[in-house]
């Protein structure tokens, strides 16, 4: 019996009834469509650096998308600009170094990020001022229920922070291939965050070779546990498990009247349109009385390095974390107001 534990970051989650690892669209497809036809619950498994799966297990057939492929296609897109089409299955960060290394811009900051390329434009994943969304052109998918291959545009995808489509779609479109449109330079998009731009060494706005800005980018999540390693206890995480919050102008007043009332300083903040602002959820958290390394040593705890990340100390189950992830939800929403939504998809579970 295998444990889908072993196919996920946080390292939990019981056994699938059946588990059938894909290596070709061909396979991948003809499993969820086997799994369809005889109405079985599918659970598509990529990295797993997003997922948060039962103690149970999954009642169904979890499949296992291992497809590779990267291709480049120059002059015919826009001028300056080279599509890049990249398999589900690929690793993420290989897509990344492979890109820069091909000479091209615009997924630096979004080095570092586990899973493979196939879950990118669900969570429409982002760090440092990117988005994978920036660079989307279209996705290619199988769409279970009319059980036809279609191309679905950026414009199809309706991505927003930390969301799209495929997201809302409740599994409706299974992931296999992504086109990106990247720009045919060396130099990075214009450098956004004051936390990057300082372990450059340049102002925020500043362009940097990219290889840098992927190299710092690296540094600075490896200093945090969000980079996946064997030796960093801190990175066995689903990475960062709550989204930053986005509030109303009548939210954030109250924030800053409750900060102001106990002393913290000014309230981080991000502008995210419409009037609406973002705020950074690691800072809720801290100051609503979770440090750093709060929890069960050996269980489920906060990172000692970054208080977005819940970590499974070793001994962690699924039911731990999860008791965890309430415990701050409920403490920021007694502190602040604000309430917290997971960032991980939740399998056989719920918050």
């Amino acid at each position: 019996m295998t444990l889908l534990a072993q196919y996920t970051t946080l390292g939990l989650g019981g056994p699938a009834r059946t588990l059938i690892t894909a290596a070709s669209d061909d396979a991948v497809i003809d499993a969820v469509r086997v799994a369809d036809t005889a109405a079985d619950p599918v659970l598509i498994l990529g990295g797993g650096s997003n997922l948060v799966i039962a103690d149970d297990g999954f009642p169904g057939t979890a499949v296992h998308v291992d497809t590779r492929g990267i291709s480049y296609a120059r002059g015919t897109a826009r001028a300056g600009i080279v599509e890049v089409t990249v398999a589900a299955g690929e690793n993420w960060d290989d897509v990344v170094a492979a890109t820069i290394a091909e000479g091209l811009a615009g997924l630096e900051c979004l080095s570092g990020i586990p899973g493979r390329a196939g879950a990118t434009p669900i969570q429409n994943v982002g760090a440092y001022g990117q988005e994978v969304a920036d660079a989307i052109t279209s996705v290619r998918a199988l769409d279970r229920r009319t059980g036809e291959i279609t191309l679905l545009t950026s414009a199809d995808c309706q991505f927003s922070y930390r969301d799209s489509m495929f997201k809302r779609a409740s599994g409706r479109y299974l992931v296999l291939a992504v086109t990106l449109a990247l720009p045919d330079e060396k130099l990075s998009r214009p450098v956004r965050y004051a936390e990057l731009a300082a372990t450059l060494g340049v102002e925020t706005g500043d362009r940097v070779p990219c290889a840098d800005a992927r190299e710092a980018v690296l540094a600075i999540r490896g200093r945090k546990g969000m980079v996946v390693s064997p030796d960093d206890p801190d990175s066995r995480s689903a990475g960062s498990f709550f989204t930053n919050p986005v509030v109303d102008a009548a939210q954030i007043a109250r924030v800053e009247a409750i900060a102001e009332g106990r002393g913290l300083g000014a309230v981080p903040r991000f502008d995210a349109g419409d009037g609406h602002f973002k705020l950074p959820a690691a800072w809720l958290i801290e100051r609503s009385g979770f440090a750093k390394g709060y929890g069960t040593p050996g269980g489920a705890r906060v990172s000692a390095k970054h208080t977005l990340a819940l970590v499974n100390g070793g001994a962690a189950t699924t039911q731990t974390l999860l008791a965890l992830a309430r415990e701050i939800v409920a403490g920021v929403r007694q502190a602040f107001g604000v309430t917290l939504e997971p960032e991980p998809i939740l399998v056989g579970v719920a918050l």
